[in-house]
Parts: structure tokens; sequence; C-alpha cells
């Protein structure tokens, strides 16, 4: 498998290891990315609000820069009386209203462009999580079983939290920004004299450069940062979702050092972080300290040399002024930019991994249900894993309509992976799988998922009640049917002891619940669905005696009318399936039932001698 980021040659060799310092953006093609996120946003008057908001931008920038303008010519309207004392006449009262009303229009814009574009940010930032979100639950089961869910999980939470940071610094921030550089660059070139201009841009241009060669300094200590937070991240949920097999090995104190060690590198970077942040803030004030002292020392010679008037020395102030307040965070800005696009491009890398498993564009359903079950049938399958030697060579059987073919063999012999391949979780690489005469290739996802079930060896719950946990496979049963589905599993007994009976939370992945109890709720998850092919994989490994003696009866029952594959390590509980295949290494060596098998005396009747020996 290949991660390959669209428009980018680079490939990851480790599926889910996506590191941020392994990123490098590109600012055109991100903010491309960017542009088509908002634009499928789905919020409401979308094209209207885009609109809306970039008038605003530059009504309040426009009015920011003009409100010093009036201030000044006010102040240049006072003039002495032969006493001495300062006449207001009305066009200082108008210009001073002028100055009140644009600061004000200045200061509310930012207001209103946020109330207006919230919606908008807000909806591009879900959209980017739930895009995500769907497209890691599509992708393939390799990449599911190496990578680490906390890293996933904050690649997706920082991914589209970055969506909303980048549009509110860029278009908010350093775009309005530059649109009050140049027009305050007019302004100071028609009002008073190039060399302000002139002054001002230097000073900005310098203060720019070193924000950025300090802040690109910078950008290691935060992929530390990252680096770490994502690495005890990792841990903790790990820790979390495996904690009853860490108390088992006694591995709290080992666990909890691993996670002292990433945090004792989140906090070596994030001292280095600090102390260049105080560099980069002080050199910041003095490169702008000396830039307003300037302009103001120029403004006041020019005023000894009457080319300026007081009111104009107030105006460049301001004006410079202005300029500096979105200045003083261009350093955060620049870092968390840079580090948002590199957290977007984490989170496009993960959409542009393709799913091995998907629809083929002429796929179709499956024709209707007969009620006798599905035939199944593996043609010459091959498939071998990436990280195994062994996996299927060469496979062919089939499962005749209602009929139950169970694989048994040694652990590594291939039994999984045909359950896979039963189920479309993987492709072979030669061959195929049919059902219904259909390759399952051929056949969309979502019609074979409700014609085939699973009852795991581990089954796996939500942390919610036992009857969402049932109706999963099912969610439009009514209440009867899950009921019914609990009591086939022998459920009811349990059901009826607790006290919050069905509403009972079954906790993190069932651990509430005992091997047997989680091994009955996924078998009646599993009748629930009503499936054509049901597959068990060692679904009674974990009861006792008696139960599982009833299980198997129930599972005998429900067999009925369903096709039915069956992997077990117990050959008692296949001994009446009408097909037996025996694997190892990835091939057929014996297949025939259970009598034909034990008549033979190979392999098959040399495993039931052991293990009825054993009991």
């Amino acid at each position: 498998m290949s991660y390959v980021h669209a428009g980018a040659s680079r490939r990851f060799a480790t599926p889910g290891a996506i590191a941020p310092s392994e990123v490098r953006f590109d600012f055109w093609s991100s903010m491309a990315d960017l542009w088509r996120l908002v634009m499928r946003s789905g919020a409401p008057q979308l094209r209207l609000r885009i609109a809306a908001v970039l008038a605003l931008v530059l009504i309040g920038k426009l009015a920011g820069v003009l409100n010093p303008v009036m201030l000044g010519d006010a102040i240049n309207t006072l003039s002495p009386s032969a006493s001495g004392h300062v006449t207001l006449g009305a066009t200082f009262i108008g210009l001073a209203l002028a100055f009140a009303a644009l600061r004000l229009v200045a200061a509310c814009a930012p207001f209103a462009r946020d109330a207006v574009f919230t919606r908008v940010s807000q909806a591009t930032m879900a959209k980017a999580a739930v895009e995500t979100f769907a497209h890691a639950l599509g992708l393939s089961l390799d990449f599911h079983q190496t990578k680490q869910t906390g890293t996933l999980s904050r690649i997706i939470d920082r991914g589209s939290r970055s969506t909303d940071f980048l549009i509110r610094s860029l278009i908010f921030n350093l775009g309005p920004t530059l649109i009050e550089l140049v027009l305050a660059m007019v302004v100071m070139t028609v009002r008073l004299d190039w060399r302000f201009a002139l002054t001002a841009l230097a000073t900005l241009v310098i203060y720019a450069v070193v924000t950025f060669r300090i802040t690109d300094w910078r950008l290691g200590h935060r992929r530390e940062l990252n680096a770490a937070d994502s690495r005890a991240a990792g841990l903790s949920v790990d820790a979390l979702i495996n904690y009853e097999t860490l108390k088992a090995f006694g591995a709290e104190g080992r666990l909890v050092g691993a996670y002292e060690g990433a945090m004792a590198d989140y906090v070596d970077a994030s001292s280095k972080a600090t102390t260049s942040l105080n560099l980069l803030n002080a050199s910041q004030s003095l490169i702008l300290t000396l830039g307003l002292a300037a302009m103001t020392i120029m403004a006041g010679m020019q005023v000894a040399g009457g080319s300026l008037r007081i009111g104009d020395i107030t105006m460049a102030i301001f004006l410079l002024s202005g300029l500096y307040a979105p200045l003083g965070m261009l350093g955060f800005q620049y870092r968390e930019i840079r580090q948002a696009f590199i957290d977007m491009e984490q989170m496009v890398e993960l959409t542009a991994i393709a799913p091995d498993i998907v629809d083929a564009p002429d796929a179709r359903d499956l024709p209707p249900a007969s009620g006798r079950g599905a035939a199944v049938a593996f043609e010459n399958v091959s498939f071998q894993h990436d990280a195994r030697s062994v996996g299927l060579r060469e496979v062919s059987f089939e499962a005749a309509p209602g009929a139950t073919v169970a694989l048994v063999g040694p652990s590594g012999a291939g039994k999984t992976t045909a359950v896979r391949l039963a189920m479309r979780l993987i492709d072979p690489k030669e061959g195929r799988v049919t059902i219904d005469g259909l390759d399952m290739r051929q056949v969309r996802r979502a019609s074979l998922r409700r014609a085939v079930a699973l009852v795991p060896q581990d089954v796996a719950l939500f942390n919610d009640s036992l009857y969402a946990n049932i109706a999963f496979a099912r969610p439009e049963a009514g209440t009867d049917e899950v009921r019914a589905a609990a009591e086939a599993a022998e459920l009811g007994p349990f059901i009826d002891s607790l006290p919050q009976g069905m509403s009972t939370r079954v906790g993190e992945r069932g651990l509430k619940l005992s091997g047997g109890e989680r091994q009955r709720v996924g078998i009646a998850r599993a009748l629930l669905a009503d499936p054509r092919v049901l597959i068990l994989d060692e679904a009674t490994s974990a009861l006792d005696g008696p139960t599982e003696a009833a299980i198997q009866e129930t599972l005998r029952k429900v067999r009925a009318g369903r096709t039915t594959l069956v992997i077990a390590h117990r050959l008692s509980t296949i001994a009446d399936a009408d097909q037996i295949l025996v694997l190892r290494r990835g091939k057929i060596v014996e297949r025939g039932t259970h009598a034909d098998l034990l008549a033979r005396g190979g392999e098959y009747a040399a495993l039931w001698r052991r293990q009825t020996r054993e009991t």
C-alpha cells in the first residue's frame, strides 16, 4: 500500500505513520484544497456570506486607515486666537465625529464579519472532520491493523480544526493587513511625504523578514512538540483500550514510564519553544519601536520646517500604530499558519490513501434472497499478506446453499484469511470468490454486507447498552426482534438477571461482560442480521460446556436456510458439517465429511484422536 499526496511523488512505507516532520506543504495547492473544502462545506447562503465578508473586510480596513486622517485634519483645524485660546469650529466637530464614526466602523466590522462567516468556518471544519473520518473507516483492513488509533484520531482532529484557523488567519488577519498596508502607503504618500511611506514599508519588511526567519527556526521545536504529543496520545489511548492486558502482565509501571518519556520530550521541546518565542517577541518590539521613533522624528522635523502641521504627526503615528496592532501577532500567526498547513496536509495525506476495497463502476446488488442461503465458491484463490510468507494458495471449494463448510487446521494455515475473503474485507490476488455465481468484486459492498454476518472469536462491543449492541446489525429492527435474537443466543436469563435489563451498558469494548457473554451478544447480533451466509469464527470458544452445548444446538437450528462457514479448533463442534476443509500452509490438504476424513486416517484423523484423548 502506498501513501500518495495529490501532486506529490513521495510515498510512505509504514501505514498510518504520518509524522508531522515528514509533511511539507505547497502554499498554493494547500490553499486550493482549503478553497474546495469551503465550497463543499454546505453552509447556507455560502456565496452570499463570502461576498458579504469580503465587503466587510474592505470596509473595516478602509475605515481603519481613514480615521487617523480625520483625526489629523481635525487637529490641524485648531488654531489659537489672539488671546492664546484655541477655537473649536464646526469643521473640527464634523471631522471629530467622522473620526469617531470611522473608528466605530473599523472596530465593529470584525464583529459583523465573524457573525456572518462563523457558520461557514464551522461548517468547513465539520465537513473536513466528517469526510476524513468516513474515509478512514473505508480504508483497508491492513491499514487499520497497523495504525495507532490515538495518532489517527489526532490527525483527524488537528486537520479539521486547522481549516478554521487558516480561514480566520489568512482571510481575516494577514489578508486584510496587506490591504491596510497598501491603503496606508497610499495615504502617507499623498498626504505626507513618500519618505514616510518608505520608512513604514522598510520597518514592516524588516519586521516580517526577522519574524519569518526566527519563526522558521522555531518550527523545528513545534514539530518536536507535535511528535511528542502524538506519541503520548498514542501510548495513552493504547494503554487505556488494552488496560486489561496491561494489568494482567503488571505493565502499568512500564507504560507509565514510556508515557513519562514522551511527556519529558514534550517538556524539553516546549522549553525550547518558549525561549525562542521570547527572543522573537523582543526582536519584534525593538524593530517596531525603532520604526515608530524614526517616523515621529521625521514628522517633527518637517513640522519644524513648516512643511507639515501638528495634526500630520498624529496621523502618521496613528497610521503606523494601526498597522502594528495586527503585526504584533505576525510571528504567532505565521508559525500557526505553517503548522495548520502541516496539520491540514496530514489530513489530506490520509484522504489521499486509496481504499483497497471499493465498489466497481458496474457493481450491482445481489438478487433477492431465496430463503435457502447463498452459494459461496472459491475458484483458485490465492492471497498473500505483506507481512507473511503464507496466505492462501490456489484454494478452491464450494459451499452450496444451506450447506455448512468447516475450515480446520493449525494457526496460520489461512483460515482467517479465507473468512476475510468470504466477507470481502480483502480481495484475492489471484482467482475469485463468488456468491450466487457473482464475483464479489462485482457486488455492491452494502448489498454484500447485508448478506453476510460474522460471529468472531473475540467479539468487540461498543460502550453502549446491550440492546444497542445487538440492534447494531439491523437498527430498524423492533424490540421484539432484538429480544428474540437475544433469546436465540441463550442471553434471556442473563438479561433478566440485570437490574436494567437490555438497557445495561457493556463498558468499553464490552469489558463489563465475561468472554462467554460477549460471544453470545455477538451471536445475537449476527442472528438479528438474518444473513444468507453466517460465518462462525470459533464462535463458542469462550463458553463453558453446558452453555456451548446449548448454543451449538441453537446454531444448528439457525443454520437452516443459511450457508454457514465455520472456523473451529474443537473438531467436535463441526462433526456434522457437510464438508470439512483441512488447511495447512495456505493449501487444502484434505476435504470431506467427518466420517470420510476419519476413515482416511490423515491429518484430520490424527487431530481428532489427539483431541479426544485430551478430553
